[in-house]
């Protein structure tokens, strides 16, 4: 008597994904004109040769709807499938309502719950894990985690070591179930607010409200200790790469992709060296879009799945690192 073959369970993963930037560029050559830089100074320290910026009148929900857009079309639905929208951003039109609801009355996603996380760079992959759980739970069946940023509008443009990182832009994924076998294998997150001070903007908030001291004082810009903040990223990105790996029963050797945070390009490498990738199963193109924080890696992701360097059944890791401090490691079947 045969018996009936056992059905292996969906996956859930990524099912649609879209970015977006700004026509605007910001060159090095630009920043030479602006702050006491040089074109050789910053790619060597950094790895970026340009960003995009927005315009004066272009806020962090425009560049959101625009991607969640593509990544909606990309996975083959409309705007009234999505049931719930998140956005992870450091840099919200306001404070209230919030940008995930600003977006979902832009693209008409009538049925959507929308809300925003605050994890710094990690937002993306912060979205990506609460997407998974809420779909595995039954809640909800696809949604659209975005990756948004509109840094330059938060940057000191006197300090040297900060404004020439930094670019805008957004990356959009639909989350729902894949095919058996392919989908999320396993992800972490984690945070360390003891070390909050690394990377903070100060004011604009009730611990210090926007007042004619706070601005002259320019602290309702990005402040960092670019060195710590340095060996704590590598530090963490490479612990949490290792970790979700081996904890998934997978080498390094079986990781066909290592999409990381593109915050700063000696950062990317002391990662991959620490993981023991080489440079080509690296993707980076900081070179292009310079720190985009939580959008980066959705960016990075789309340009590479149009590209085609990304191919169905590929492992994929991706890993951040953000103000907070924040980290986070997702492991994918593509």
């Amino acid at each position: 008597m045969e018996t009936a073959a056992r059905k292996q369970p969906s996956g859930i993963g990524i099912v649609g994904i879209g970015s977006f930037v700004p026509e605007g560029l910001l060159t090095n050559a630009d920043l030479e004109k602006i702050v006491d830089t040089t074109d050789e100074w910053i790619k060597e320290r950094t790895g970026i040769s340009k960003r995009h910026r927005v315009d004066e009148k272009t806020a962090t929900s425009d560049l959101a709807k625009e991607a969640a857009k593509r990544a909606i079309a990309d996975a083959g639905l409309t705007p009234e499938d999505i049931d719930v929208i998140i956005v992870g951003t450091a840099t919200p039109d306001m404070f209230f309502p919030s940008t995930g609801c600003l977006v979902q009355k832009e693209i008409g996603a009538t049925r959507a719950v929308a809300f925003d996380i605050s994890a710094a760079c990690s937002g993306f992959l912060y979205g990506l894990s609460l997407a998974e759980h809420f779909i595995k739970a039954g809640t909800y069946k696809y949604i659209l985690v975005i990756g948004a940023e509109t840094l330059t509008k938060i940057v000191d443009w006197t300090d040297r070591t900060t404004c020439v990182l930094f670019g805008d832009g957004a990356g959009a994924a639909v989350v729902g179930e894949v095919g058996p076998g392919r989908g999320f294998i396993a992800s972490l997150l984690r945070s360390d607010g003891s070390l909050g001070d690394l990377l903070e903007m100060p004011a604009g908030g009730s611990r210090m409200p926007p007042s004619e001291e706070t601005l002259k004082k320019r602290l309702h810009c990005i402040k960092m200790e670019g060195n710590k903040l340095f060996k704590a990223a590598v530090k963490a990105m490479a612990s949490a790469g290792a970790s979700v790996l081996a904890d998934s029963g997978y080498t390094s050797d079986e990781l066909d992709l290592l999409v990381p945070h593109q915050a700063n390009l000696r950062i990317i490498d002391s990662t991959a060296a620490r993981l023991k990738l080489p440079a080509e199963k690296v993707l980076i193109n900081i070179a292009e879009y310079g720190n985009t924080s939580a959008a980066s890696i959705p960016i990075a992701l789309e340009e590479a799945k149009r590209g085609g360097l990304i191919r169905p059944g590929m492992l994929i890791e991706m890993v951040s690192f953000g103000g907070g401090l924040t980290w986070a490691c997702t492991l994918m079947r593509w």
